[in-house]
């Protein structure tokens, strides 16, 4: 079982991991006042296991030895074996204590990191999407469409920032519009519903733009998000500009709900691999329409910042954050702590 204890320092050296669908990334954090040490980014489908990734680009590369780890992960965290919602990868904390050396293990959800992130992200991170203005120091919420769709929340209270971590990525989603009702009937479901995470995702996109084209009668011209998203940018096929207008209403319209449920004065940040390639999209009228129409209550959508995380490791950056400072973040260590 995991350690419940309330003791929140972990020992330096710390490897930090934010560990995606599709690609990881780890740094070493020395100490407190250091900065973290980067390491070559890592494909998942290019290491059987998390264990072995670790070790072959970190440990067999690093000069110092990390005593501890704080990994994050995309998936929910429940027991000694954690399974990665978009990867085959499974982590196993008492595993990676006894063949990795480690003396403590700490895993958080990945948009956890995310929130983190965004608790205290400079502006030079951040890309504004509608009206300009310092956020407030209040809840905030993250959305991040990348291999999947990560969203979590960020409280303020009593003078800490609380991340809660959820799979609000799996939400329904419905037509609304009368081009809607047109293309839903083509988009691909999970046993008979859309989720958000189907059509705000990499996979998401081709899905918009296959179920665009079936409604116009045409051939799918393209099969990779790159594609579609490229074209769509540069105006050179009509049926990816109309799934990056339709991405960004649907991003928009789950951002606005998500921002309704936090009650997010703070802003709206959307990271993730996808939100900082398409911010000439995003920029357009389609994301904030969307976002705040919300009636009865547009108004005061209409006074919530949105952003795009520009940070190029944002999750990196919120946990080195908290192994810096863990008394600064309301993070609760219960079942997902392991020690030797």
């Amino acid at each position: 079982m995991a350690d419940s204890s309330k003791s929140d320092t972990l020992p330096f050296p710390i490897l930090i991991g934010d560990i995606g669908g599709t690609n990881a990334r780890f740094s070493i954090l020395i100490d407190a006042r250091a900065e973290p040490k980067p390491f070559p980014h890592v494909r998942t489908a290019d290491y059987a296991t998390i264990d072995e990734a670790i070790q072959q680009v970190v440990l067999d590369e690093a000069s110092v030895r990390p005593r501890s780890a704080i990994l994050a992960i995309a998936g929910p965290i429940d027991g000694d074996e954690i399974d990665l919602t978009n990867c085959a990868w499974v982590v196993r904390p008492k595993a990676m204590i006894a063949n990795l050396g480690f003396e403590d293990v700490l895993v958080v959800n990945d948009f956890e990191a995310q929130a983190l992130a965004v608790a205290a992200l400079p502006e030079e991170y951040r890309e504004t999407l509608g009206p300009d203005g310092e956020p407030h120091l209040a809840s905030r919420v993250v959305l991040g469409p990348g291999t999947g769709l990560g969203v979590a929340g960020l409280v303020y209270a009593r003078q800490t920032w609380f991340p809660v971590p959820g799979e609000g990525g799996h939400v329904d989603v419905g037509p609304r519009s009368e081009r809607d009702f047109q293309i839903f009937p083509h988009l691909r479901r999970i046993e008979g519903r859309v989720s958000a995470e189907e059509v705000l995702s990499g996979r998401g996109v081709v899905n918009i733009y296959q179920a665009v084209c079936a409604a116009d009668g045409v051939n799918p011209a393209f099969s990779d998000p790159a594609d579609i998203t490229a074209r769509g940018l540069n105006g050179t096929d009509p049926q990816a500009v109309e799934t990056l207008s339709l991405f960004s209403t649907y991003l928009g319209r789950v951002a606005g709900d998500m921002a309704l449920i936090f009650m997010a004065r703070g802003g709206v940040y959307l990271a993730g691999g996808i939100s900082q390639k398409i911010v000439p999209a995003l920029k357009g009228p389609e994301f904030r329409a969307a976002f705040e129409d919300k009636a009865p209550h547009s108004e005061l959508m209409g006074t919530i910042p949105t952003f795009v995380v520009t940070h190029p490791q944002a999750a990196l950056a919120g946990l080195a954050s908290f192994a810096r400072t863990p008394s600064a973040y309301g993070i609760s260590t219960d079942g997902r702590r392991w020690r030797r």
